[in-house]
């Protein structure tokens, strides 16, 4: 071992970490959790905060962004990356394919990614002024596939009770004929069985396949183990080879059963539990992407299910109110902002009804929430903004409708979309004809700049109390 080369990145280590208990003790540290499942729109939701704050951010653009109205925001920019073993956002790819012509929305993000910027502003705090009139805020932001955020909720879980929720999801009429061969294969597993290797690599390369099936071909959101989608450095590796059964425990380590639960807790503890404990466990403040026009459009059980995983999502965060003993020692998220992003597919009028459609699928999580000091909001949003709004008249009646390109067509349409409702519904209450809602590309950027609705009111809710 290279004993110089160690104490050199070990001080690094320590250094970092010094300066970041200072910022938060002066409570100038935001570690933004930027949540939502694959689809949601983290990718653009980060990208269009970046180019917003840092090129577009007056008082025209950003209206309810306090700093940004009173005219004290100097300056945004990024700074050098201080975690050197994350990759480091990549803005101008991102921004770049919105900026284009035509535009296109970013790649989906296929790792662990990371972004700091540094915020300074003209403070009206009088502590802060005495010290100095100018203050800066530094906002980390951390972007991750969507597909390993399904993971967190396994942390509580054991193998007997994942198996049992998986298959009993996978045996759901929208999804069995996508999972049948598989429900048939593992149905004749023989789980008390010696361990034979051929076999659970096959089972488990065939429960990979159906994964991606589900995930190409339907909007399920709980696709568990997430790494079997994107699994990056751990493609083949021995940790993943597992799947579902419905084998019960026994007294010996030797049988096919105990091997499964055996990676299913490796893959908790050395995966899941590193991720989780590196990535999630500082966070400041929170804001939940919801794709709920998506849901709509697959049906109700999907909708039920995108509801559960919330659910399961939320509670594996560690909330409570913050102060400054807190921050500097065990720090807890003490804003939770839940967004249903793409809001512009709809038209403005029935914009409000997907935030109450939102706000009854999280109304029970969020009232525990409000119990331990956390602040919430729900809004409809759109960091990028895809749509705009017209006006048509039909038979001497004016229909709300929205002008914009689908994805994969080649020309604008004039869309009248449907009526979301304002609170889940049963099977029964749904809709014969459904929700047919459209996915569309976003719109040309004008002199450079992006367009948005309600982005500076999610800066304020998320960032308004920390640069006054």
């Amino acid at each position: 071992m290279n004993t110089r080369r160690f104490s050199k990145d070990t001080f690094e280590k320590l250094k970092n970490k010094a300066q970041k208990t200072l910022h938060r003790s002066l409570d100038q540290h935001i570690k933004l959790a930027v949540t939502g499942f694959s689809g949601s729109g983290k990718t653009a939701f980060i990208t269009a905060l970046i180019k917003h704050l840092t090129t577009q951010a007056d008082k025209q653009n950003l209206p309810f962004f306090d700093v940004a109205r009173e005219q004290r925001l100097i300056a945004v920019k990024a700074i050098p990356q201080r975690a050197l073993d994350i990759p480091t956002f990549d803005y101008n790819c991102a921004v770049n394919s919105l900026l284009a012509n035509p535009p296109s929305w970013p790649s989906s993000t296929q790792r662990i990614n990371t972004l700091t910027l540094a915020l300074k502003f003209e403070t009206r705090n009088a502590l802060k002024q005495h010290l100095s009139p100018i203050s800066t805020v530094y906002l980390e932001l951390i972007d991750y596939p969507g597909e390993w955020l399904v993971d967190l909720p396994m942390l509580n879980q054991n193998y007997q009770t994942w198996s049992k929720e998986v298959l009993t999801l996978l045996k759901q009429p929208q999804y069995i004929d996508y999972a049948k061969e598989f429900l048939t294969a593992v149905g004749t597993f023989d789980s008390d069985a010696v361990v034979d290797e051929t076999i659970l690599k096959k089972l488990s390369e065939q429960y990979q396949r159906l994964l991606l099936s589900l995930k190409q071909h339907t909007k399920v959101a709980q696709l568990q183990p997430g790494r079997m989608l994107i699994p990056g450095d751990l493609a083949g590796a021995p940790i993943l080879l597992f799947f579902p059964c419905d084998g019960v425990m026994t007294v010996s380590d030797e049988t096919q059963y105990m091997h499964l639960e055996a990676r299913f807790n490796a893959y908790k503890q050395q995966v899941i539990g590193p991720f989780y404990k590196q990535h999630f466990c500082q966070f400041d403040r929170q804001i939940v992407l919801v794709d709920i026009l998506s849901a709509l459009a697959d049906g109700p059980d999907t909708l039920r299910e995108q509801e559960q995983a919330l659910r399961n999502i939320v509670d594996v965060f560690d909330y409570g109110k913050s102060n400054m003993l807190k921050r500097l020692f065990y720090p807890k998220i003490d804003k939770v902002l839940f967004a249903a992003n793409k809001c512009d597919h709809v038209s403005y009028e029935q914009q409000p009804q997907l935030a109450k459609l939102l706000h009854s699928m999280v109304h029970e999580k969020s009232n525990d929430l409000r119990f331990a000091g956390v602040e919430i909001d729900t809004m409809a949003v759109s960091a990028v903004q895809s749509t705009q709004q017209t006006q048509v008249v039909e038979s001497g009646k004016t229909l709300n409708c929205i002008v914009g390109k689908p994805i994969d067509e080649p020309h604008q349409i004039t869309f009248l979309p449907p009526q979301p409702p304002t609170h889940c519904l049963s099977k029964e209450q749904w809709p014969e004809q459904g929700f047919d809602f459209l996915s569309f590309a976003p719109l040309p950027a004008k002199c450079g700049n992006l367009s948005h609705v309600r982005l500076d009111h999610v800066l304020q809710f998320l960032l308004g109390d920390k640069l006054r």
